[in-house]
């Protein structure tokens, strides 16, 4: 059926095939095509992906024994010098939420600010920084969580969102999922209407997405 799909999506006016078929058969014909489609759509977008791990991973820089002795820090500041890894991770964030319908896209402090602006401008949304305590002038909503260094507060201001926006919150690791964790919870006491959470990497062996609840979407780039 794919293969007939194929044929008569070119060249409808020749095709025996679709002039003795049925409007039921014609149906299924565009119902395949339509799914082919999608398919290939799927495809493209892991193909995306799978050049960023070829192309971008490949220029990260591991720094062992920082911020403190024992722990392993993923440098993302060598791909952000190089623009045809930004290029890359751009377009794949990009194809992964256009059709999100995300009103909102919120950067985490601070790393998570570089392409969360990035990705509200692609696909048409308002950005929202999630910043740490004390760094909002205006009312703010608040929640204060365990970190791997200590305890930290995570702040955004009580007017950035509605119950009718659509989120996608991003950051650039996820590690040990707290911050992840507390942001989530945070963005939750707005009712909105559906989140995702997007991260450029993710260090696999820390179990981070355990921390986060089914009913979010998660995306990740890299995986380490």
């Amino acid at each position: 059926m794919l293969k007939r799909a194929y044929h008569c999506s070119h060249r409808y006016s020749n095709c025996s095939t679709w002039n003795n078929s049925s409007s039921e058969d014609r149906s299924e014909v565009h119902l395949d095509y339509a799914e082919s489609r999608e398919l290939s759509t799927e495809r493209s977008v892991v193909q995306i992906k799978h050049n960023i791990m070829q192309t971008v991973k490949e220029n990260i820089r591991m720094v062992e024994d920082f911020p403190e002795k024992g722990v392993v820090f993923v440098d993302l500041t060598t791909i952000f010098k190089k623009p045809e890894c930004m290029k890359k991770i751009e377009d794949a964030l990009y194809e992964t939420y256009k059709n999100s319908g995300a009103t909102k896209v919120i950067g985490i402090e601070s790393r998570g600010f570089f392409f969360s602006t990035i990705l509200a401008n692609r696909i048409g949304a308002g950005f929202v920084p999630l910043r740490k305590k004390g760094k909002l002038p205006a009312e703010t909503l608040e929640v204060s969580y365990q970190k791997e260094y200590g305890l930290d507060t995570i702040q955004i201001h009580k007017d950035a969102l509605t119950e009718d926006d659509i989120v996608i919150l991003h950051d650039d690791i996820l590690a040990t999922g707290g911050t992840i964790k507390a942001a989530i919870e945070l963005i939750k006491k707005f009712n909105v209407k559906k989140i995702y959470v997007s991260f450029i990497g993710e260090i696999d062996f820390l179990k981070g997405r355990d921390k986060i609840e089914n009913d979010v979407d998660v995306d990740v780039l890299i995986h380490f």
